[in-house]
């Protein structure tokens, strides 16, 4: 009985080879079937285009451009009607570790180790009164940009800065920005009193520092987090 199972069994396993073996070689010796054309051949795509004096890095590749790869300059907040512009434009890290960092050479090291891509900047006066500045900075990741955004929030809040803890930038979330108003004025005799409020706000790979300088002693924070509100909205 267990031989007789045995040889039925052996049978099953060559007949199931052996329909195996003629099916792959009937399909083998078949014509191939096409596949199904594609649902829409026709999608419309920009060509890559050859550099010449013409083309600009968007056109080169304009299928791998992103939002964020537009102009920094152009997303920058304007100026209010009537103040004073002192700059509007590109800065390269030099300048920004010179104008910004009390030991530029130090820092532009740091910058290039966070791979910050591009600067751009606008500075406004208002009356002689108060000064404004906008930064935006363009990492290459977003590593860069959050370790920028929390070295900022780490020393804002010692007494050198701002001496408090600062408050939460209206509609964003309290990871990617917080703003300052500093706790006291800075005064010396002959000289008006000057305050300053800073806000710092992050978006993807793109970190926008704000500073808003009086000197009458008086900032209204409500003001420092429309013009914050407003430029975040423009990214």
């Amino acid at each position: 009985m267990g031989r007789t199972t045995l040889l039925i069994a052996g049978a099953a396993v060559l007949g199931v080879l052996a329909g195996t073996v003629t099916g792959y070689a009937v399909q083998y010796h078949r014509e191939p079937t096409p596949l199904p054309p594609l649902a829409r051949q026709d999608i419309a795509a920009p060509k890559p285009l050859a550099v010449n004096d013409d083309t600009s890095p968007r056109s080169i590749n304009a299928n791998r451009w992103h939002k964020a790869d537009e102009d920094l300059v152009a997303k920058l907040l304007e100026a209010p009607r009537g103040a004073t512009v002192g700059f509007s434009g590109a800065q390269s890290p030099d300048e920004f570790a010179a104008d910004y960092y009390a030991n530029p050479p130090a820092a532009i090291g740091s910058l290039a180790r966070s791979s910050v891509r591009r600067i751009a900047a606008v500075r406004w006066s208002e009356d002689l009164t108060n000064f404004v500045e906008i930064r935006l900075l363009q990492f290459r990741d977003r590593d860069g940009a959050e370790g920028f955004q929390s070295g900022v929030e780490s020393y804002m809040p010692t007494a050198k800065r701002a001496g408090n803890a600062g408050v939460e930038v209206p509609g964003v979330p309290a990871d990617f920005g917080h703003l300052w108003v500093n706790s006291e004025a800075s005064e010396k005799p002959g000289f008006l009193p000057v305050r300053r409020g800073t806000a710092v706000v992050r978006r993807g790979d793109i970190v926008m520092h704000m500073t808003y300088v009086n000197n009458r002693g008086e900032i209204d924070e409500k003001v420092l987090a429309d013009l914050a509100k407003r430029q975040m909205e423009r990214l």
